[in-house]
């Protein structure tokens, strides 16, 4: 009878035994199943930050020091250059004091010489129209809008921890051509705007003088009697024929919005137009 009680608790405590087994790998296969159920979201979710296509763009250089920052010509901003999903961002700086920069931290500077980042020789112009030659850097960038370690090298040697990010990245719009040497030129005309009735003779003359440029734009009606450019109000330079004027030119292939004002209605009416010059 002992020995018959003594096989059912054996047996009990086997089938116990056994059923906390199960819980247990239960319980460790459930762990598993959330981690990896974890570290797929997060994969996920790393697939879904966005990544600037190629191209250039005017970004933001956020530092943790009123020492250490974009030089005041270029309002606080560097050119963010994505090519092939790699991120390069150039600042300029406000001297030639930071003789190199470090992407980590300034303990580890010595160790990585080959890391150094070199600087470039950037000139900068200010407001009142002086320039300066100040050092820049091509900064190698990883994520944007995140803070990361850069150090940096003083001029005496010593190397200085700084936290920095680079931020709101916006396309930069295209360097305006260059204004051509004094002269006269033929100019191509796109007229964009109103109601696309309305066309201008292109190519246009265009006329170079100190580096100014000025256009004669000829539209295909006689009923303008005024433009206004950049808030300058021209008339125009005929009195017969469809309306001439000559109006100034800021920029090669940059729209020029203008104002034109045209008495073909019952009442004058104001319309918002654009021309864009473009040499062949």
């Amino acid at each position: 009878m002992k020995f018959n009680q003594f096989l059912s608790l054996s047996v009990v405590s086997a089938l116990l035994l056994t059923c906390l087994s199960g819980c247990a790998g239960s319980s460790s296969t459930a762990s598993g199943s959330e981690a990896a159920s974890s570290a797929a979201v997060s994969s996920a979710a790393a697939s879904e930050i966005a990544v600037l296509p190629d191209g250039v763009y005017s970004a933001d250089f956020v530092t943790d020091s009123s020492m250490f920052h974009a030089n005041e010509a270029c309002d606080g901003k560097g050119t963010l250059t994505v090519e092939n999903g790699k991120m390069t961002f150039h600042v300029s700086l406000v001297s030639k004091k930071v003789v190199n920069l470090y992407p980590g931290a300034a303990a580890d500077a010595e160790d990585h010489k080959t890391d150094w980042l070199i600087p470039t020789l950037d000139t900068v112009t200010y407001s009142d129209g002086t320039s300066e030659e100040v050092y820049g850097f091509d900064i190698p960038v990883t994520a944007l809008d995140e803070d990361f370690a850069l150090a940096l090298l003083g001029s005496k040697g010593k190397w200085y921890d700084h936290t920095v990010s680079v931020c709101n990245a916006l396309p930069k719009p295209p360097e305006p051509a260059p204004v051509p040497a004094d002269g006269e030129y033929s100019a191509n005309v796109v007229l964009e705007g109103g109601s696309g009735r309305a066309t201008v003779e292109s190519p246009a003359a265009l006329t170079v003088a100190e580096g100014k440029m000025t256009a004669t734009i000829v539209w295909s009606s006689p009923n303008y009697d005024y433009m206004v450019v950049e808030g300058e109000k021209y008339l125009p330079t005929n009195t017969e024929g469809n309306s001439t004027f000559e109006i100034p030119v800021a920029a090669l292939g940059t729209a020029l919005a203008v104002t034109a004002d045209t008495v073909a209605m019952s009442t004058p009416h104001e319309i918002q137009y654009t021309l864009t010059f473009t040499l062949d």
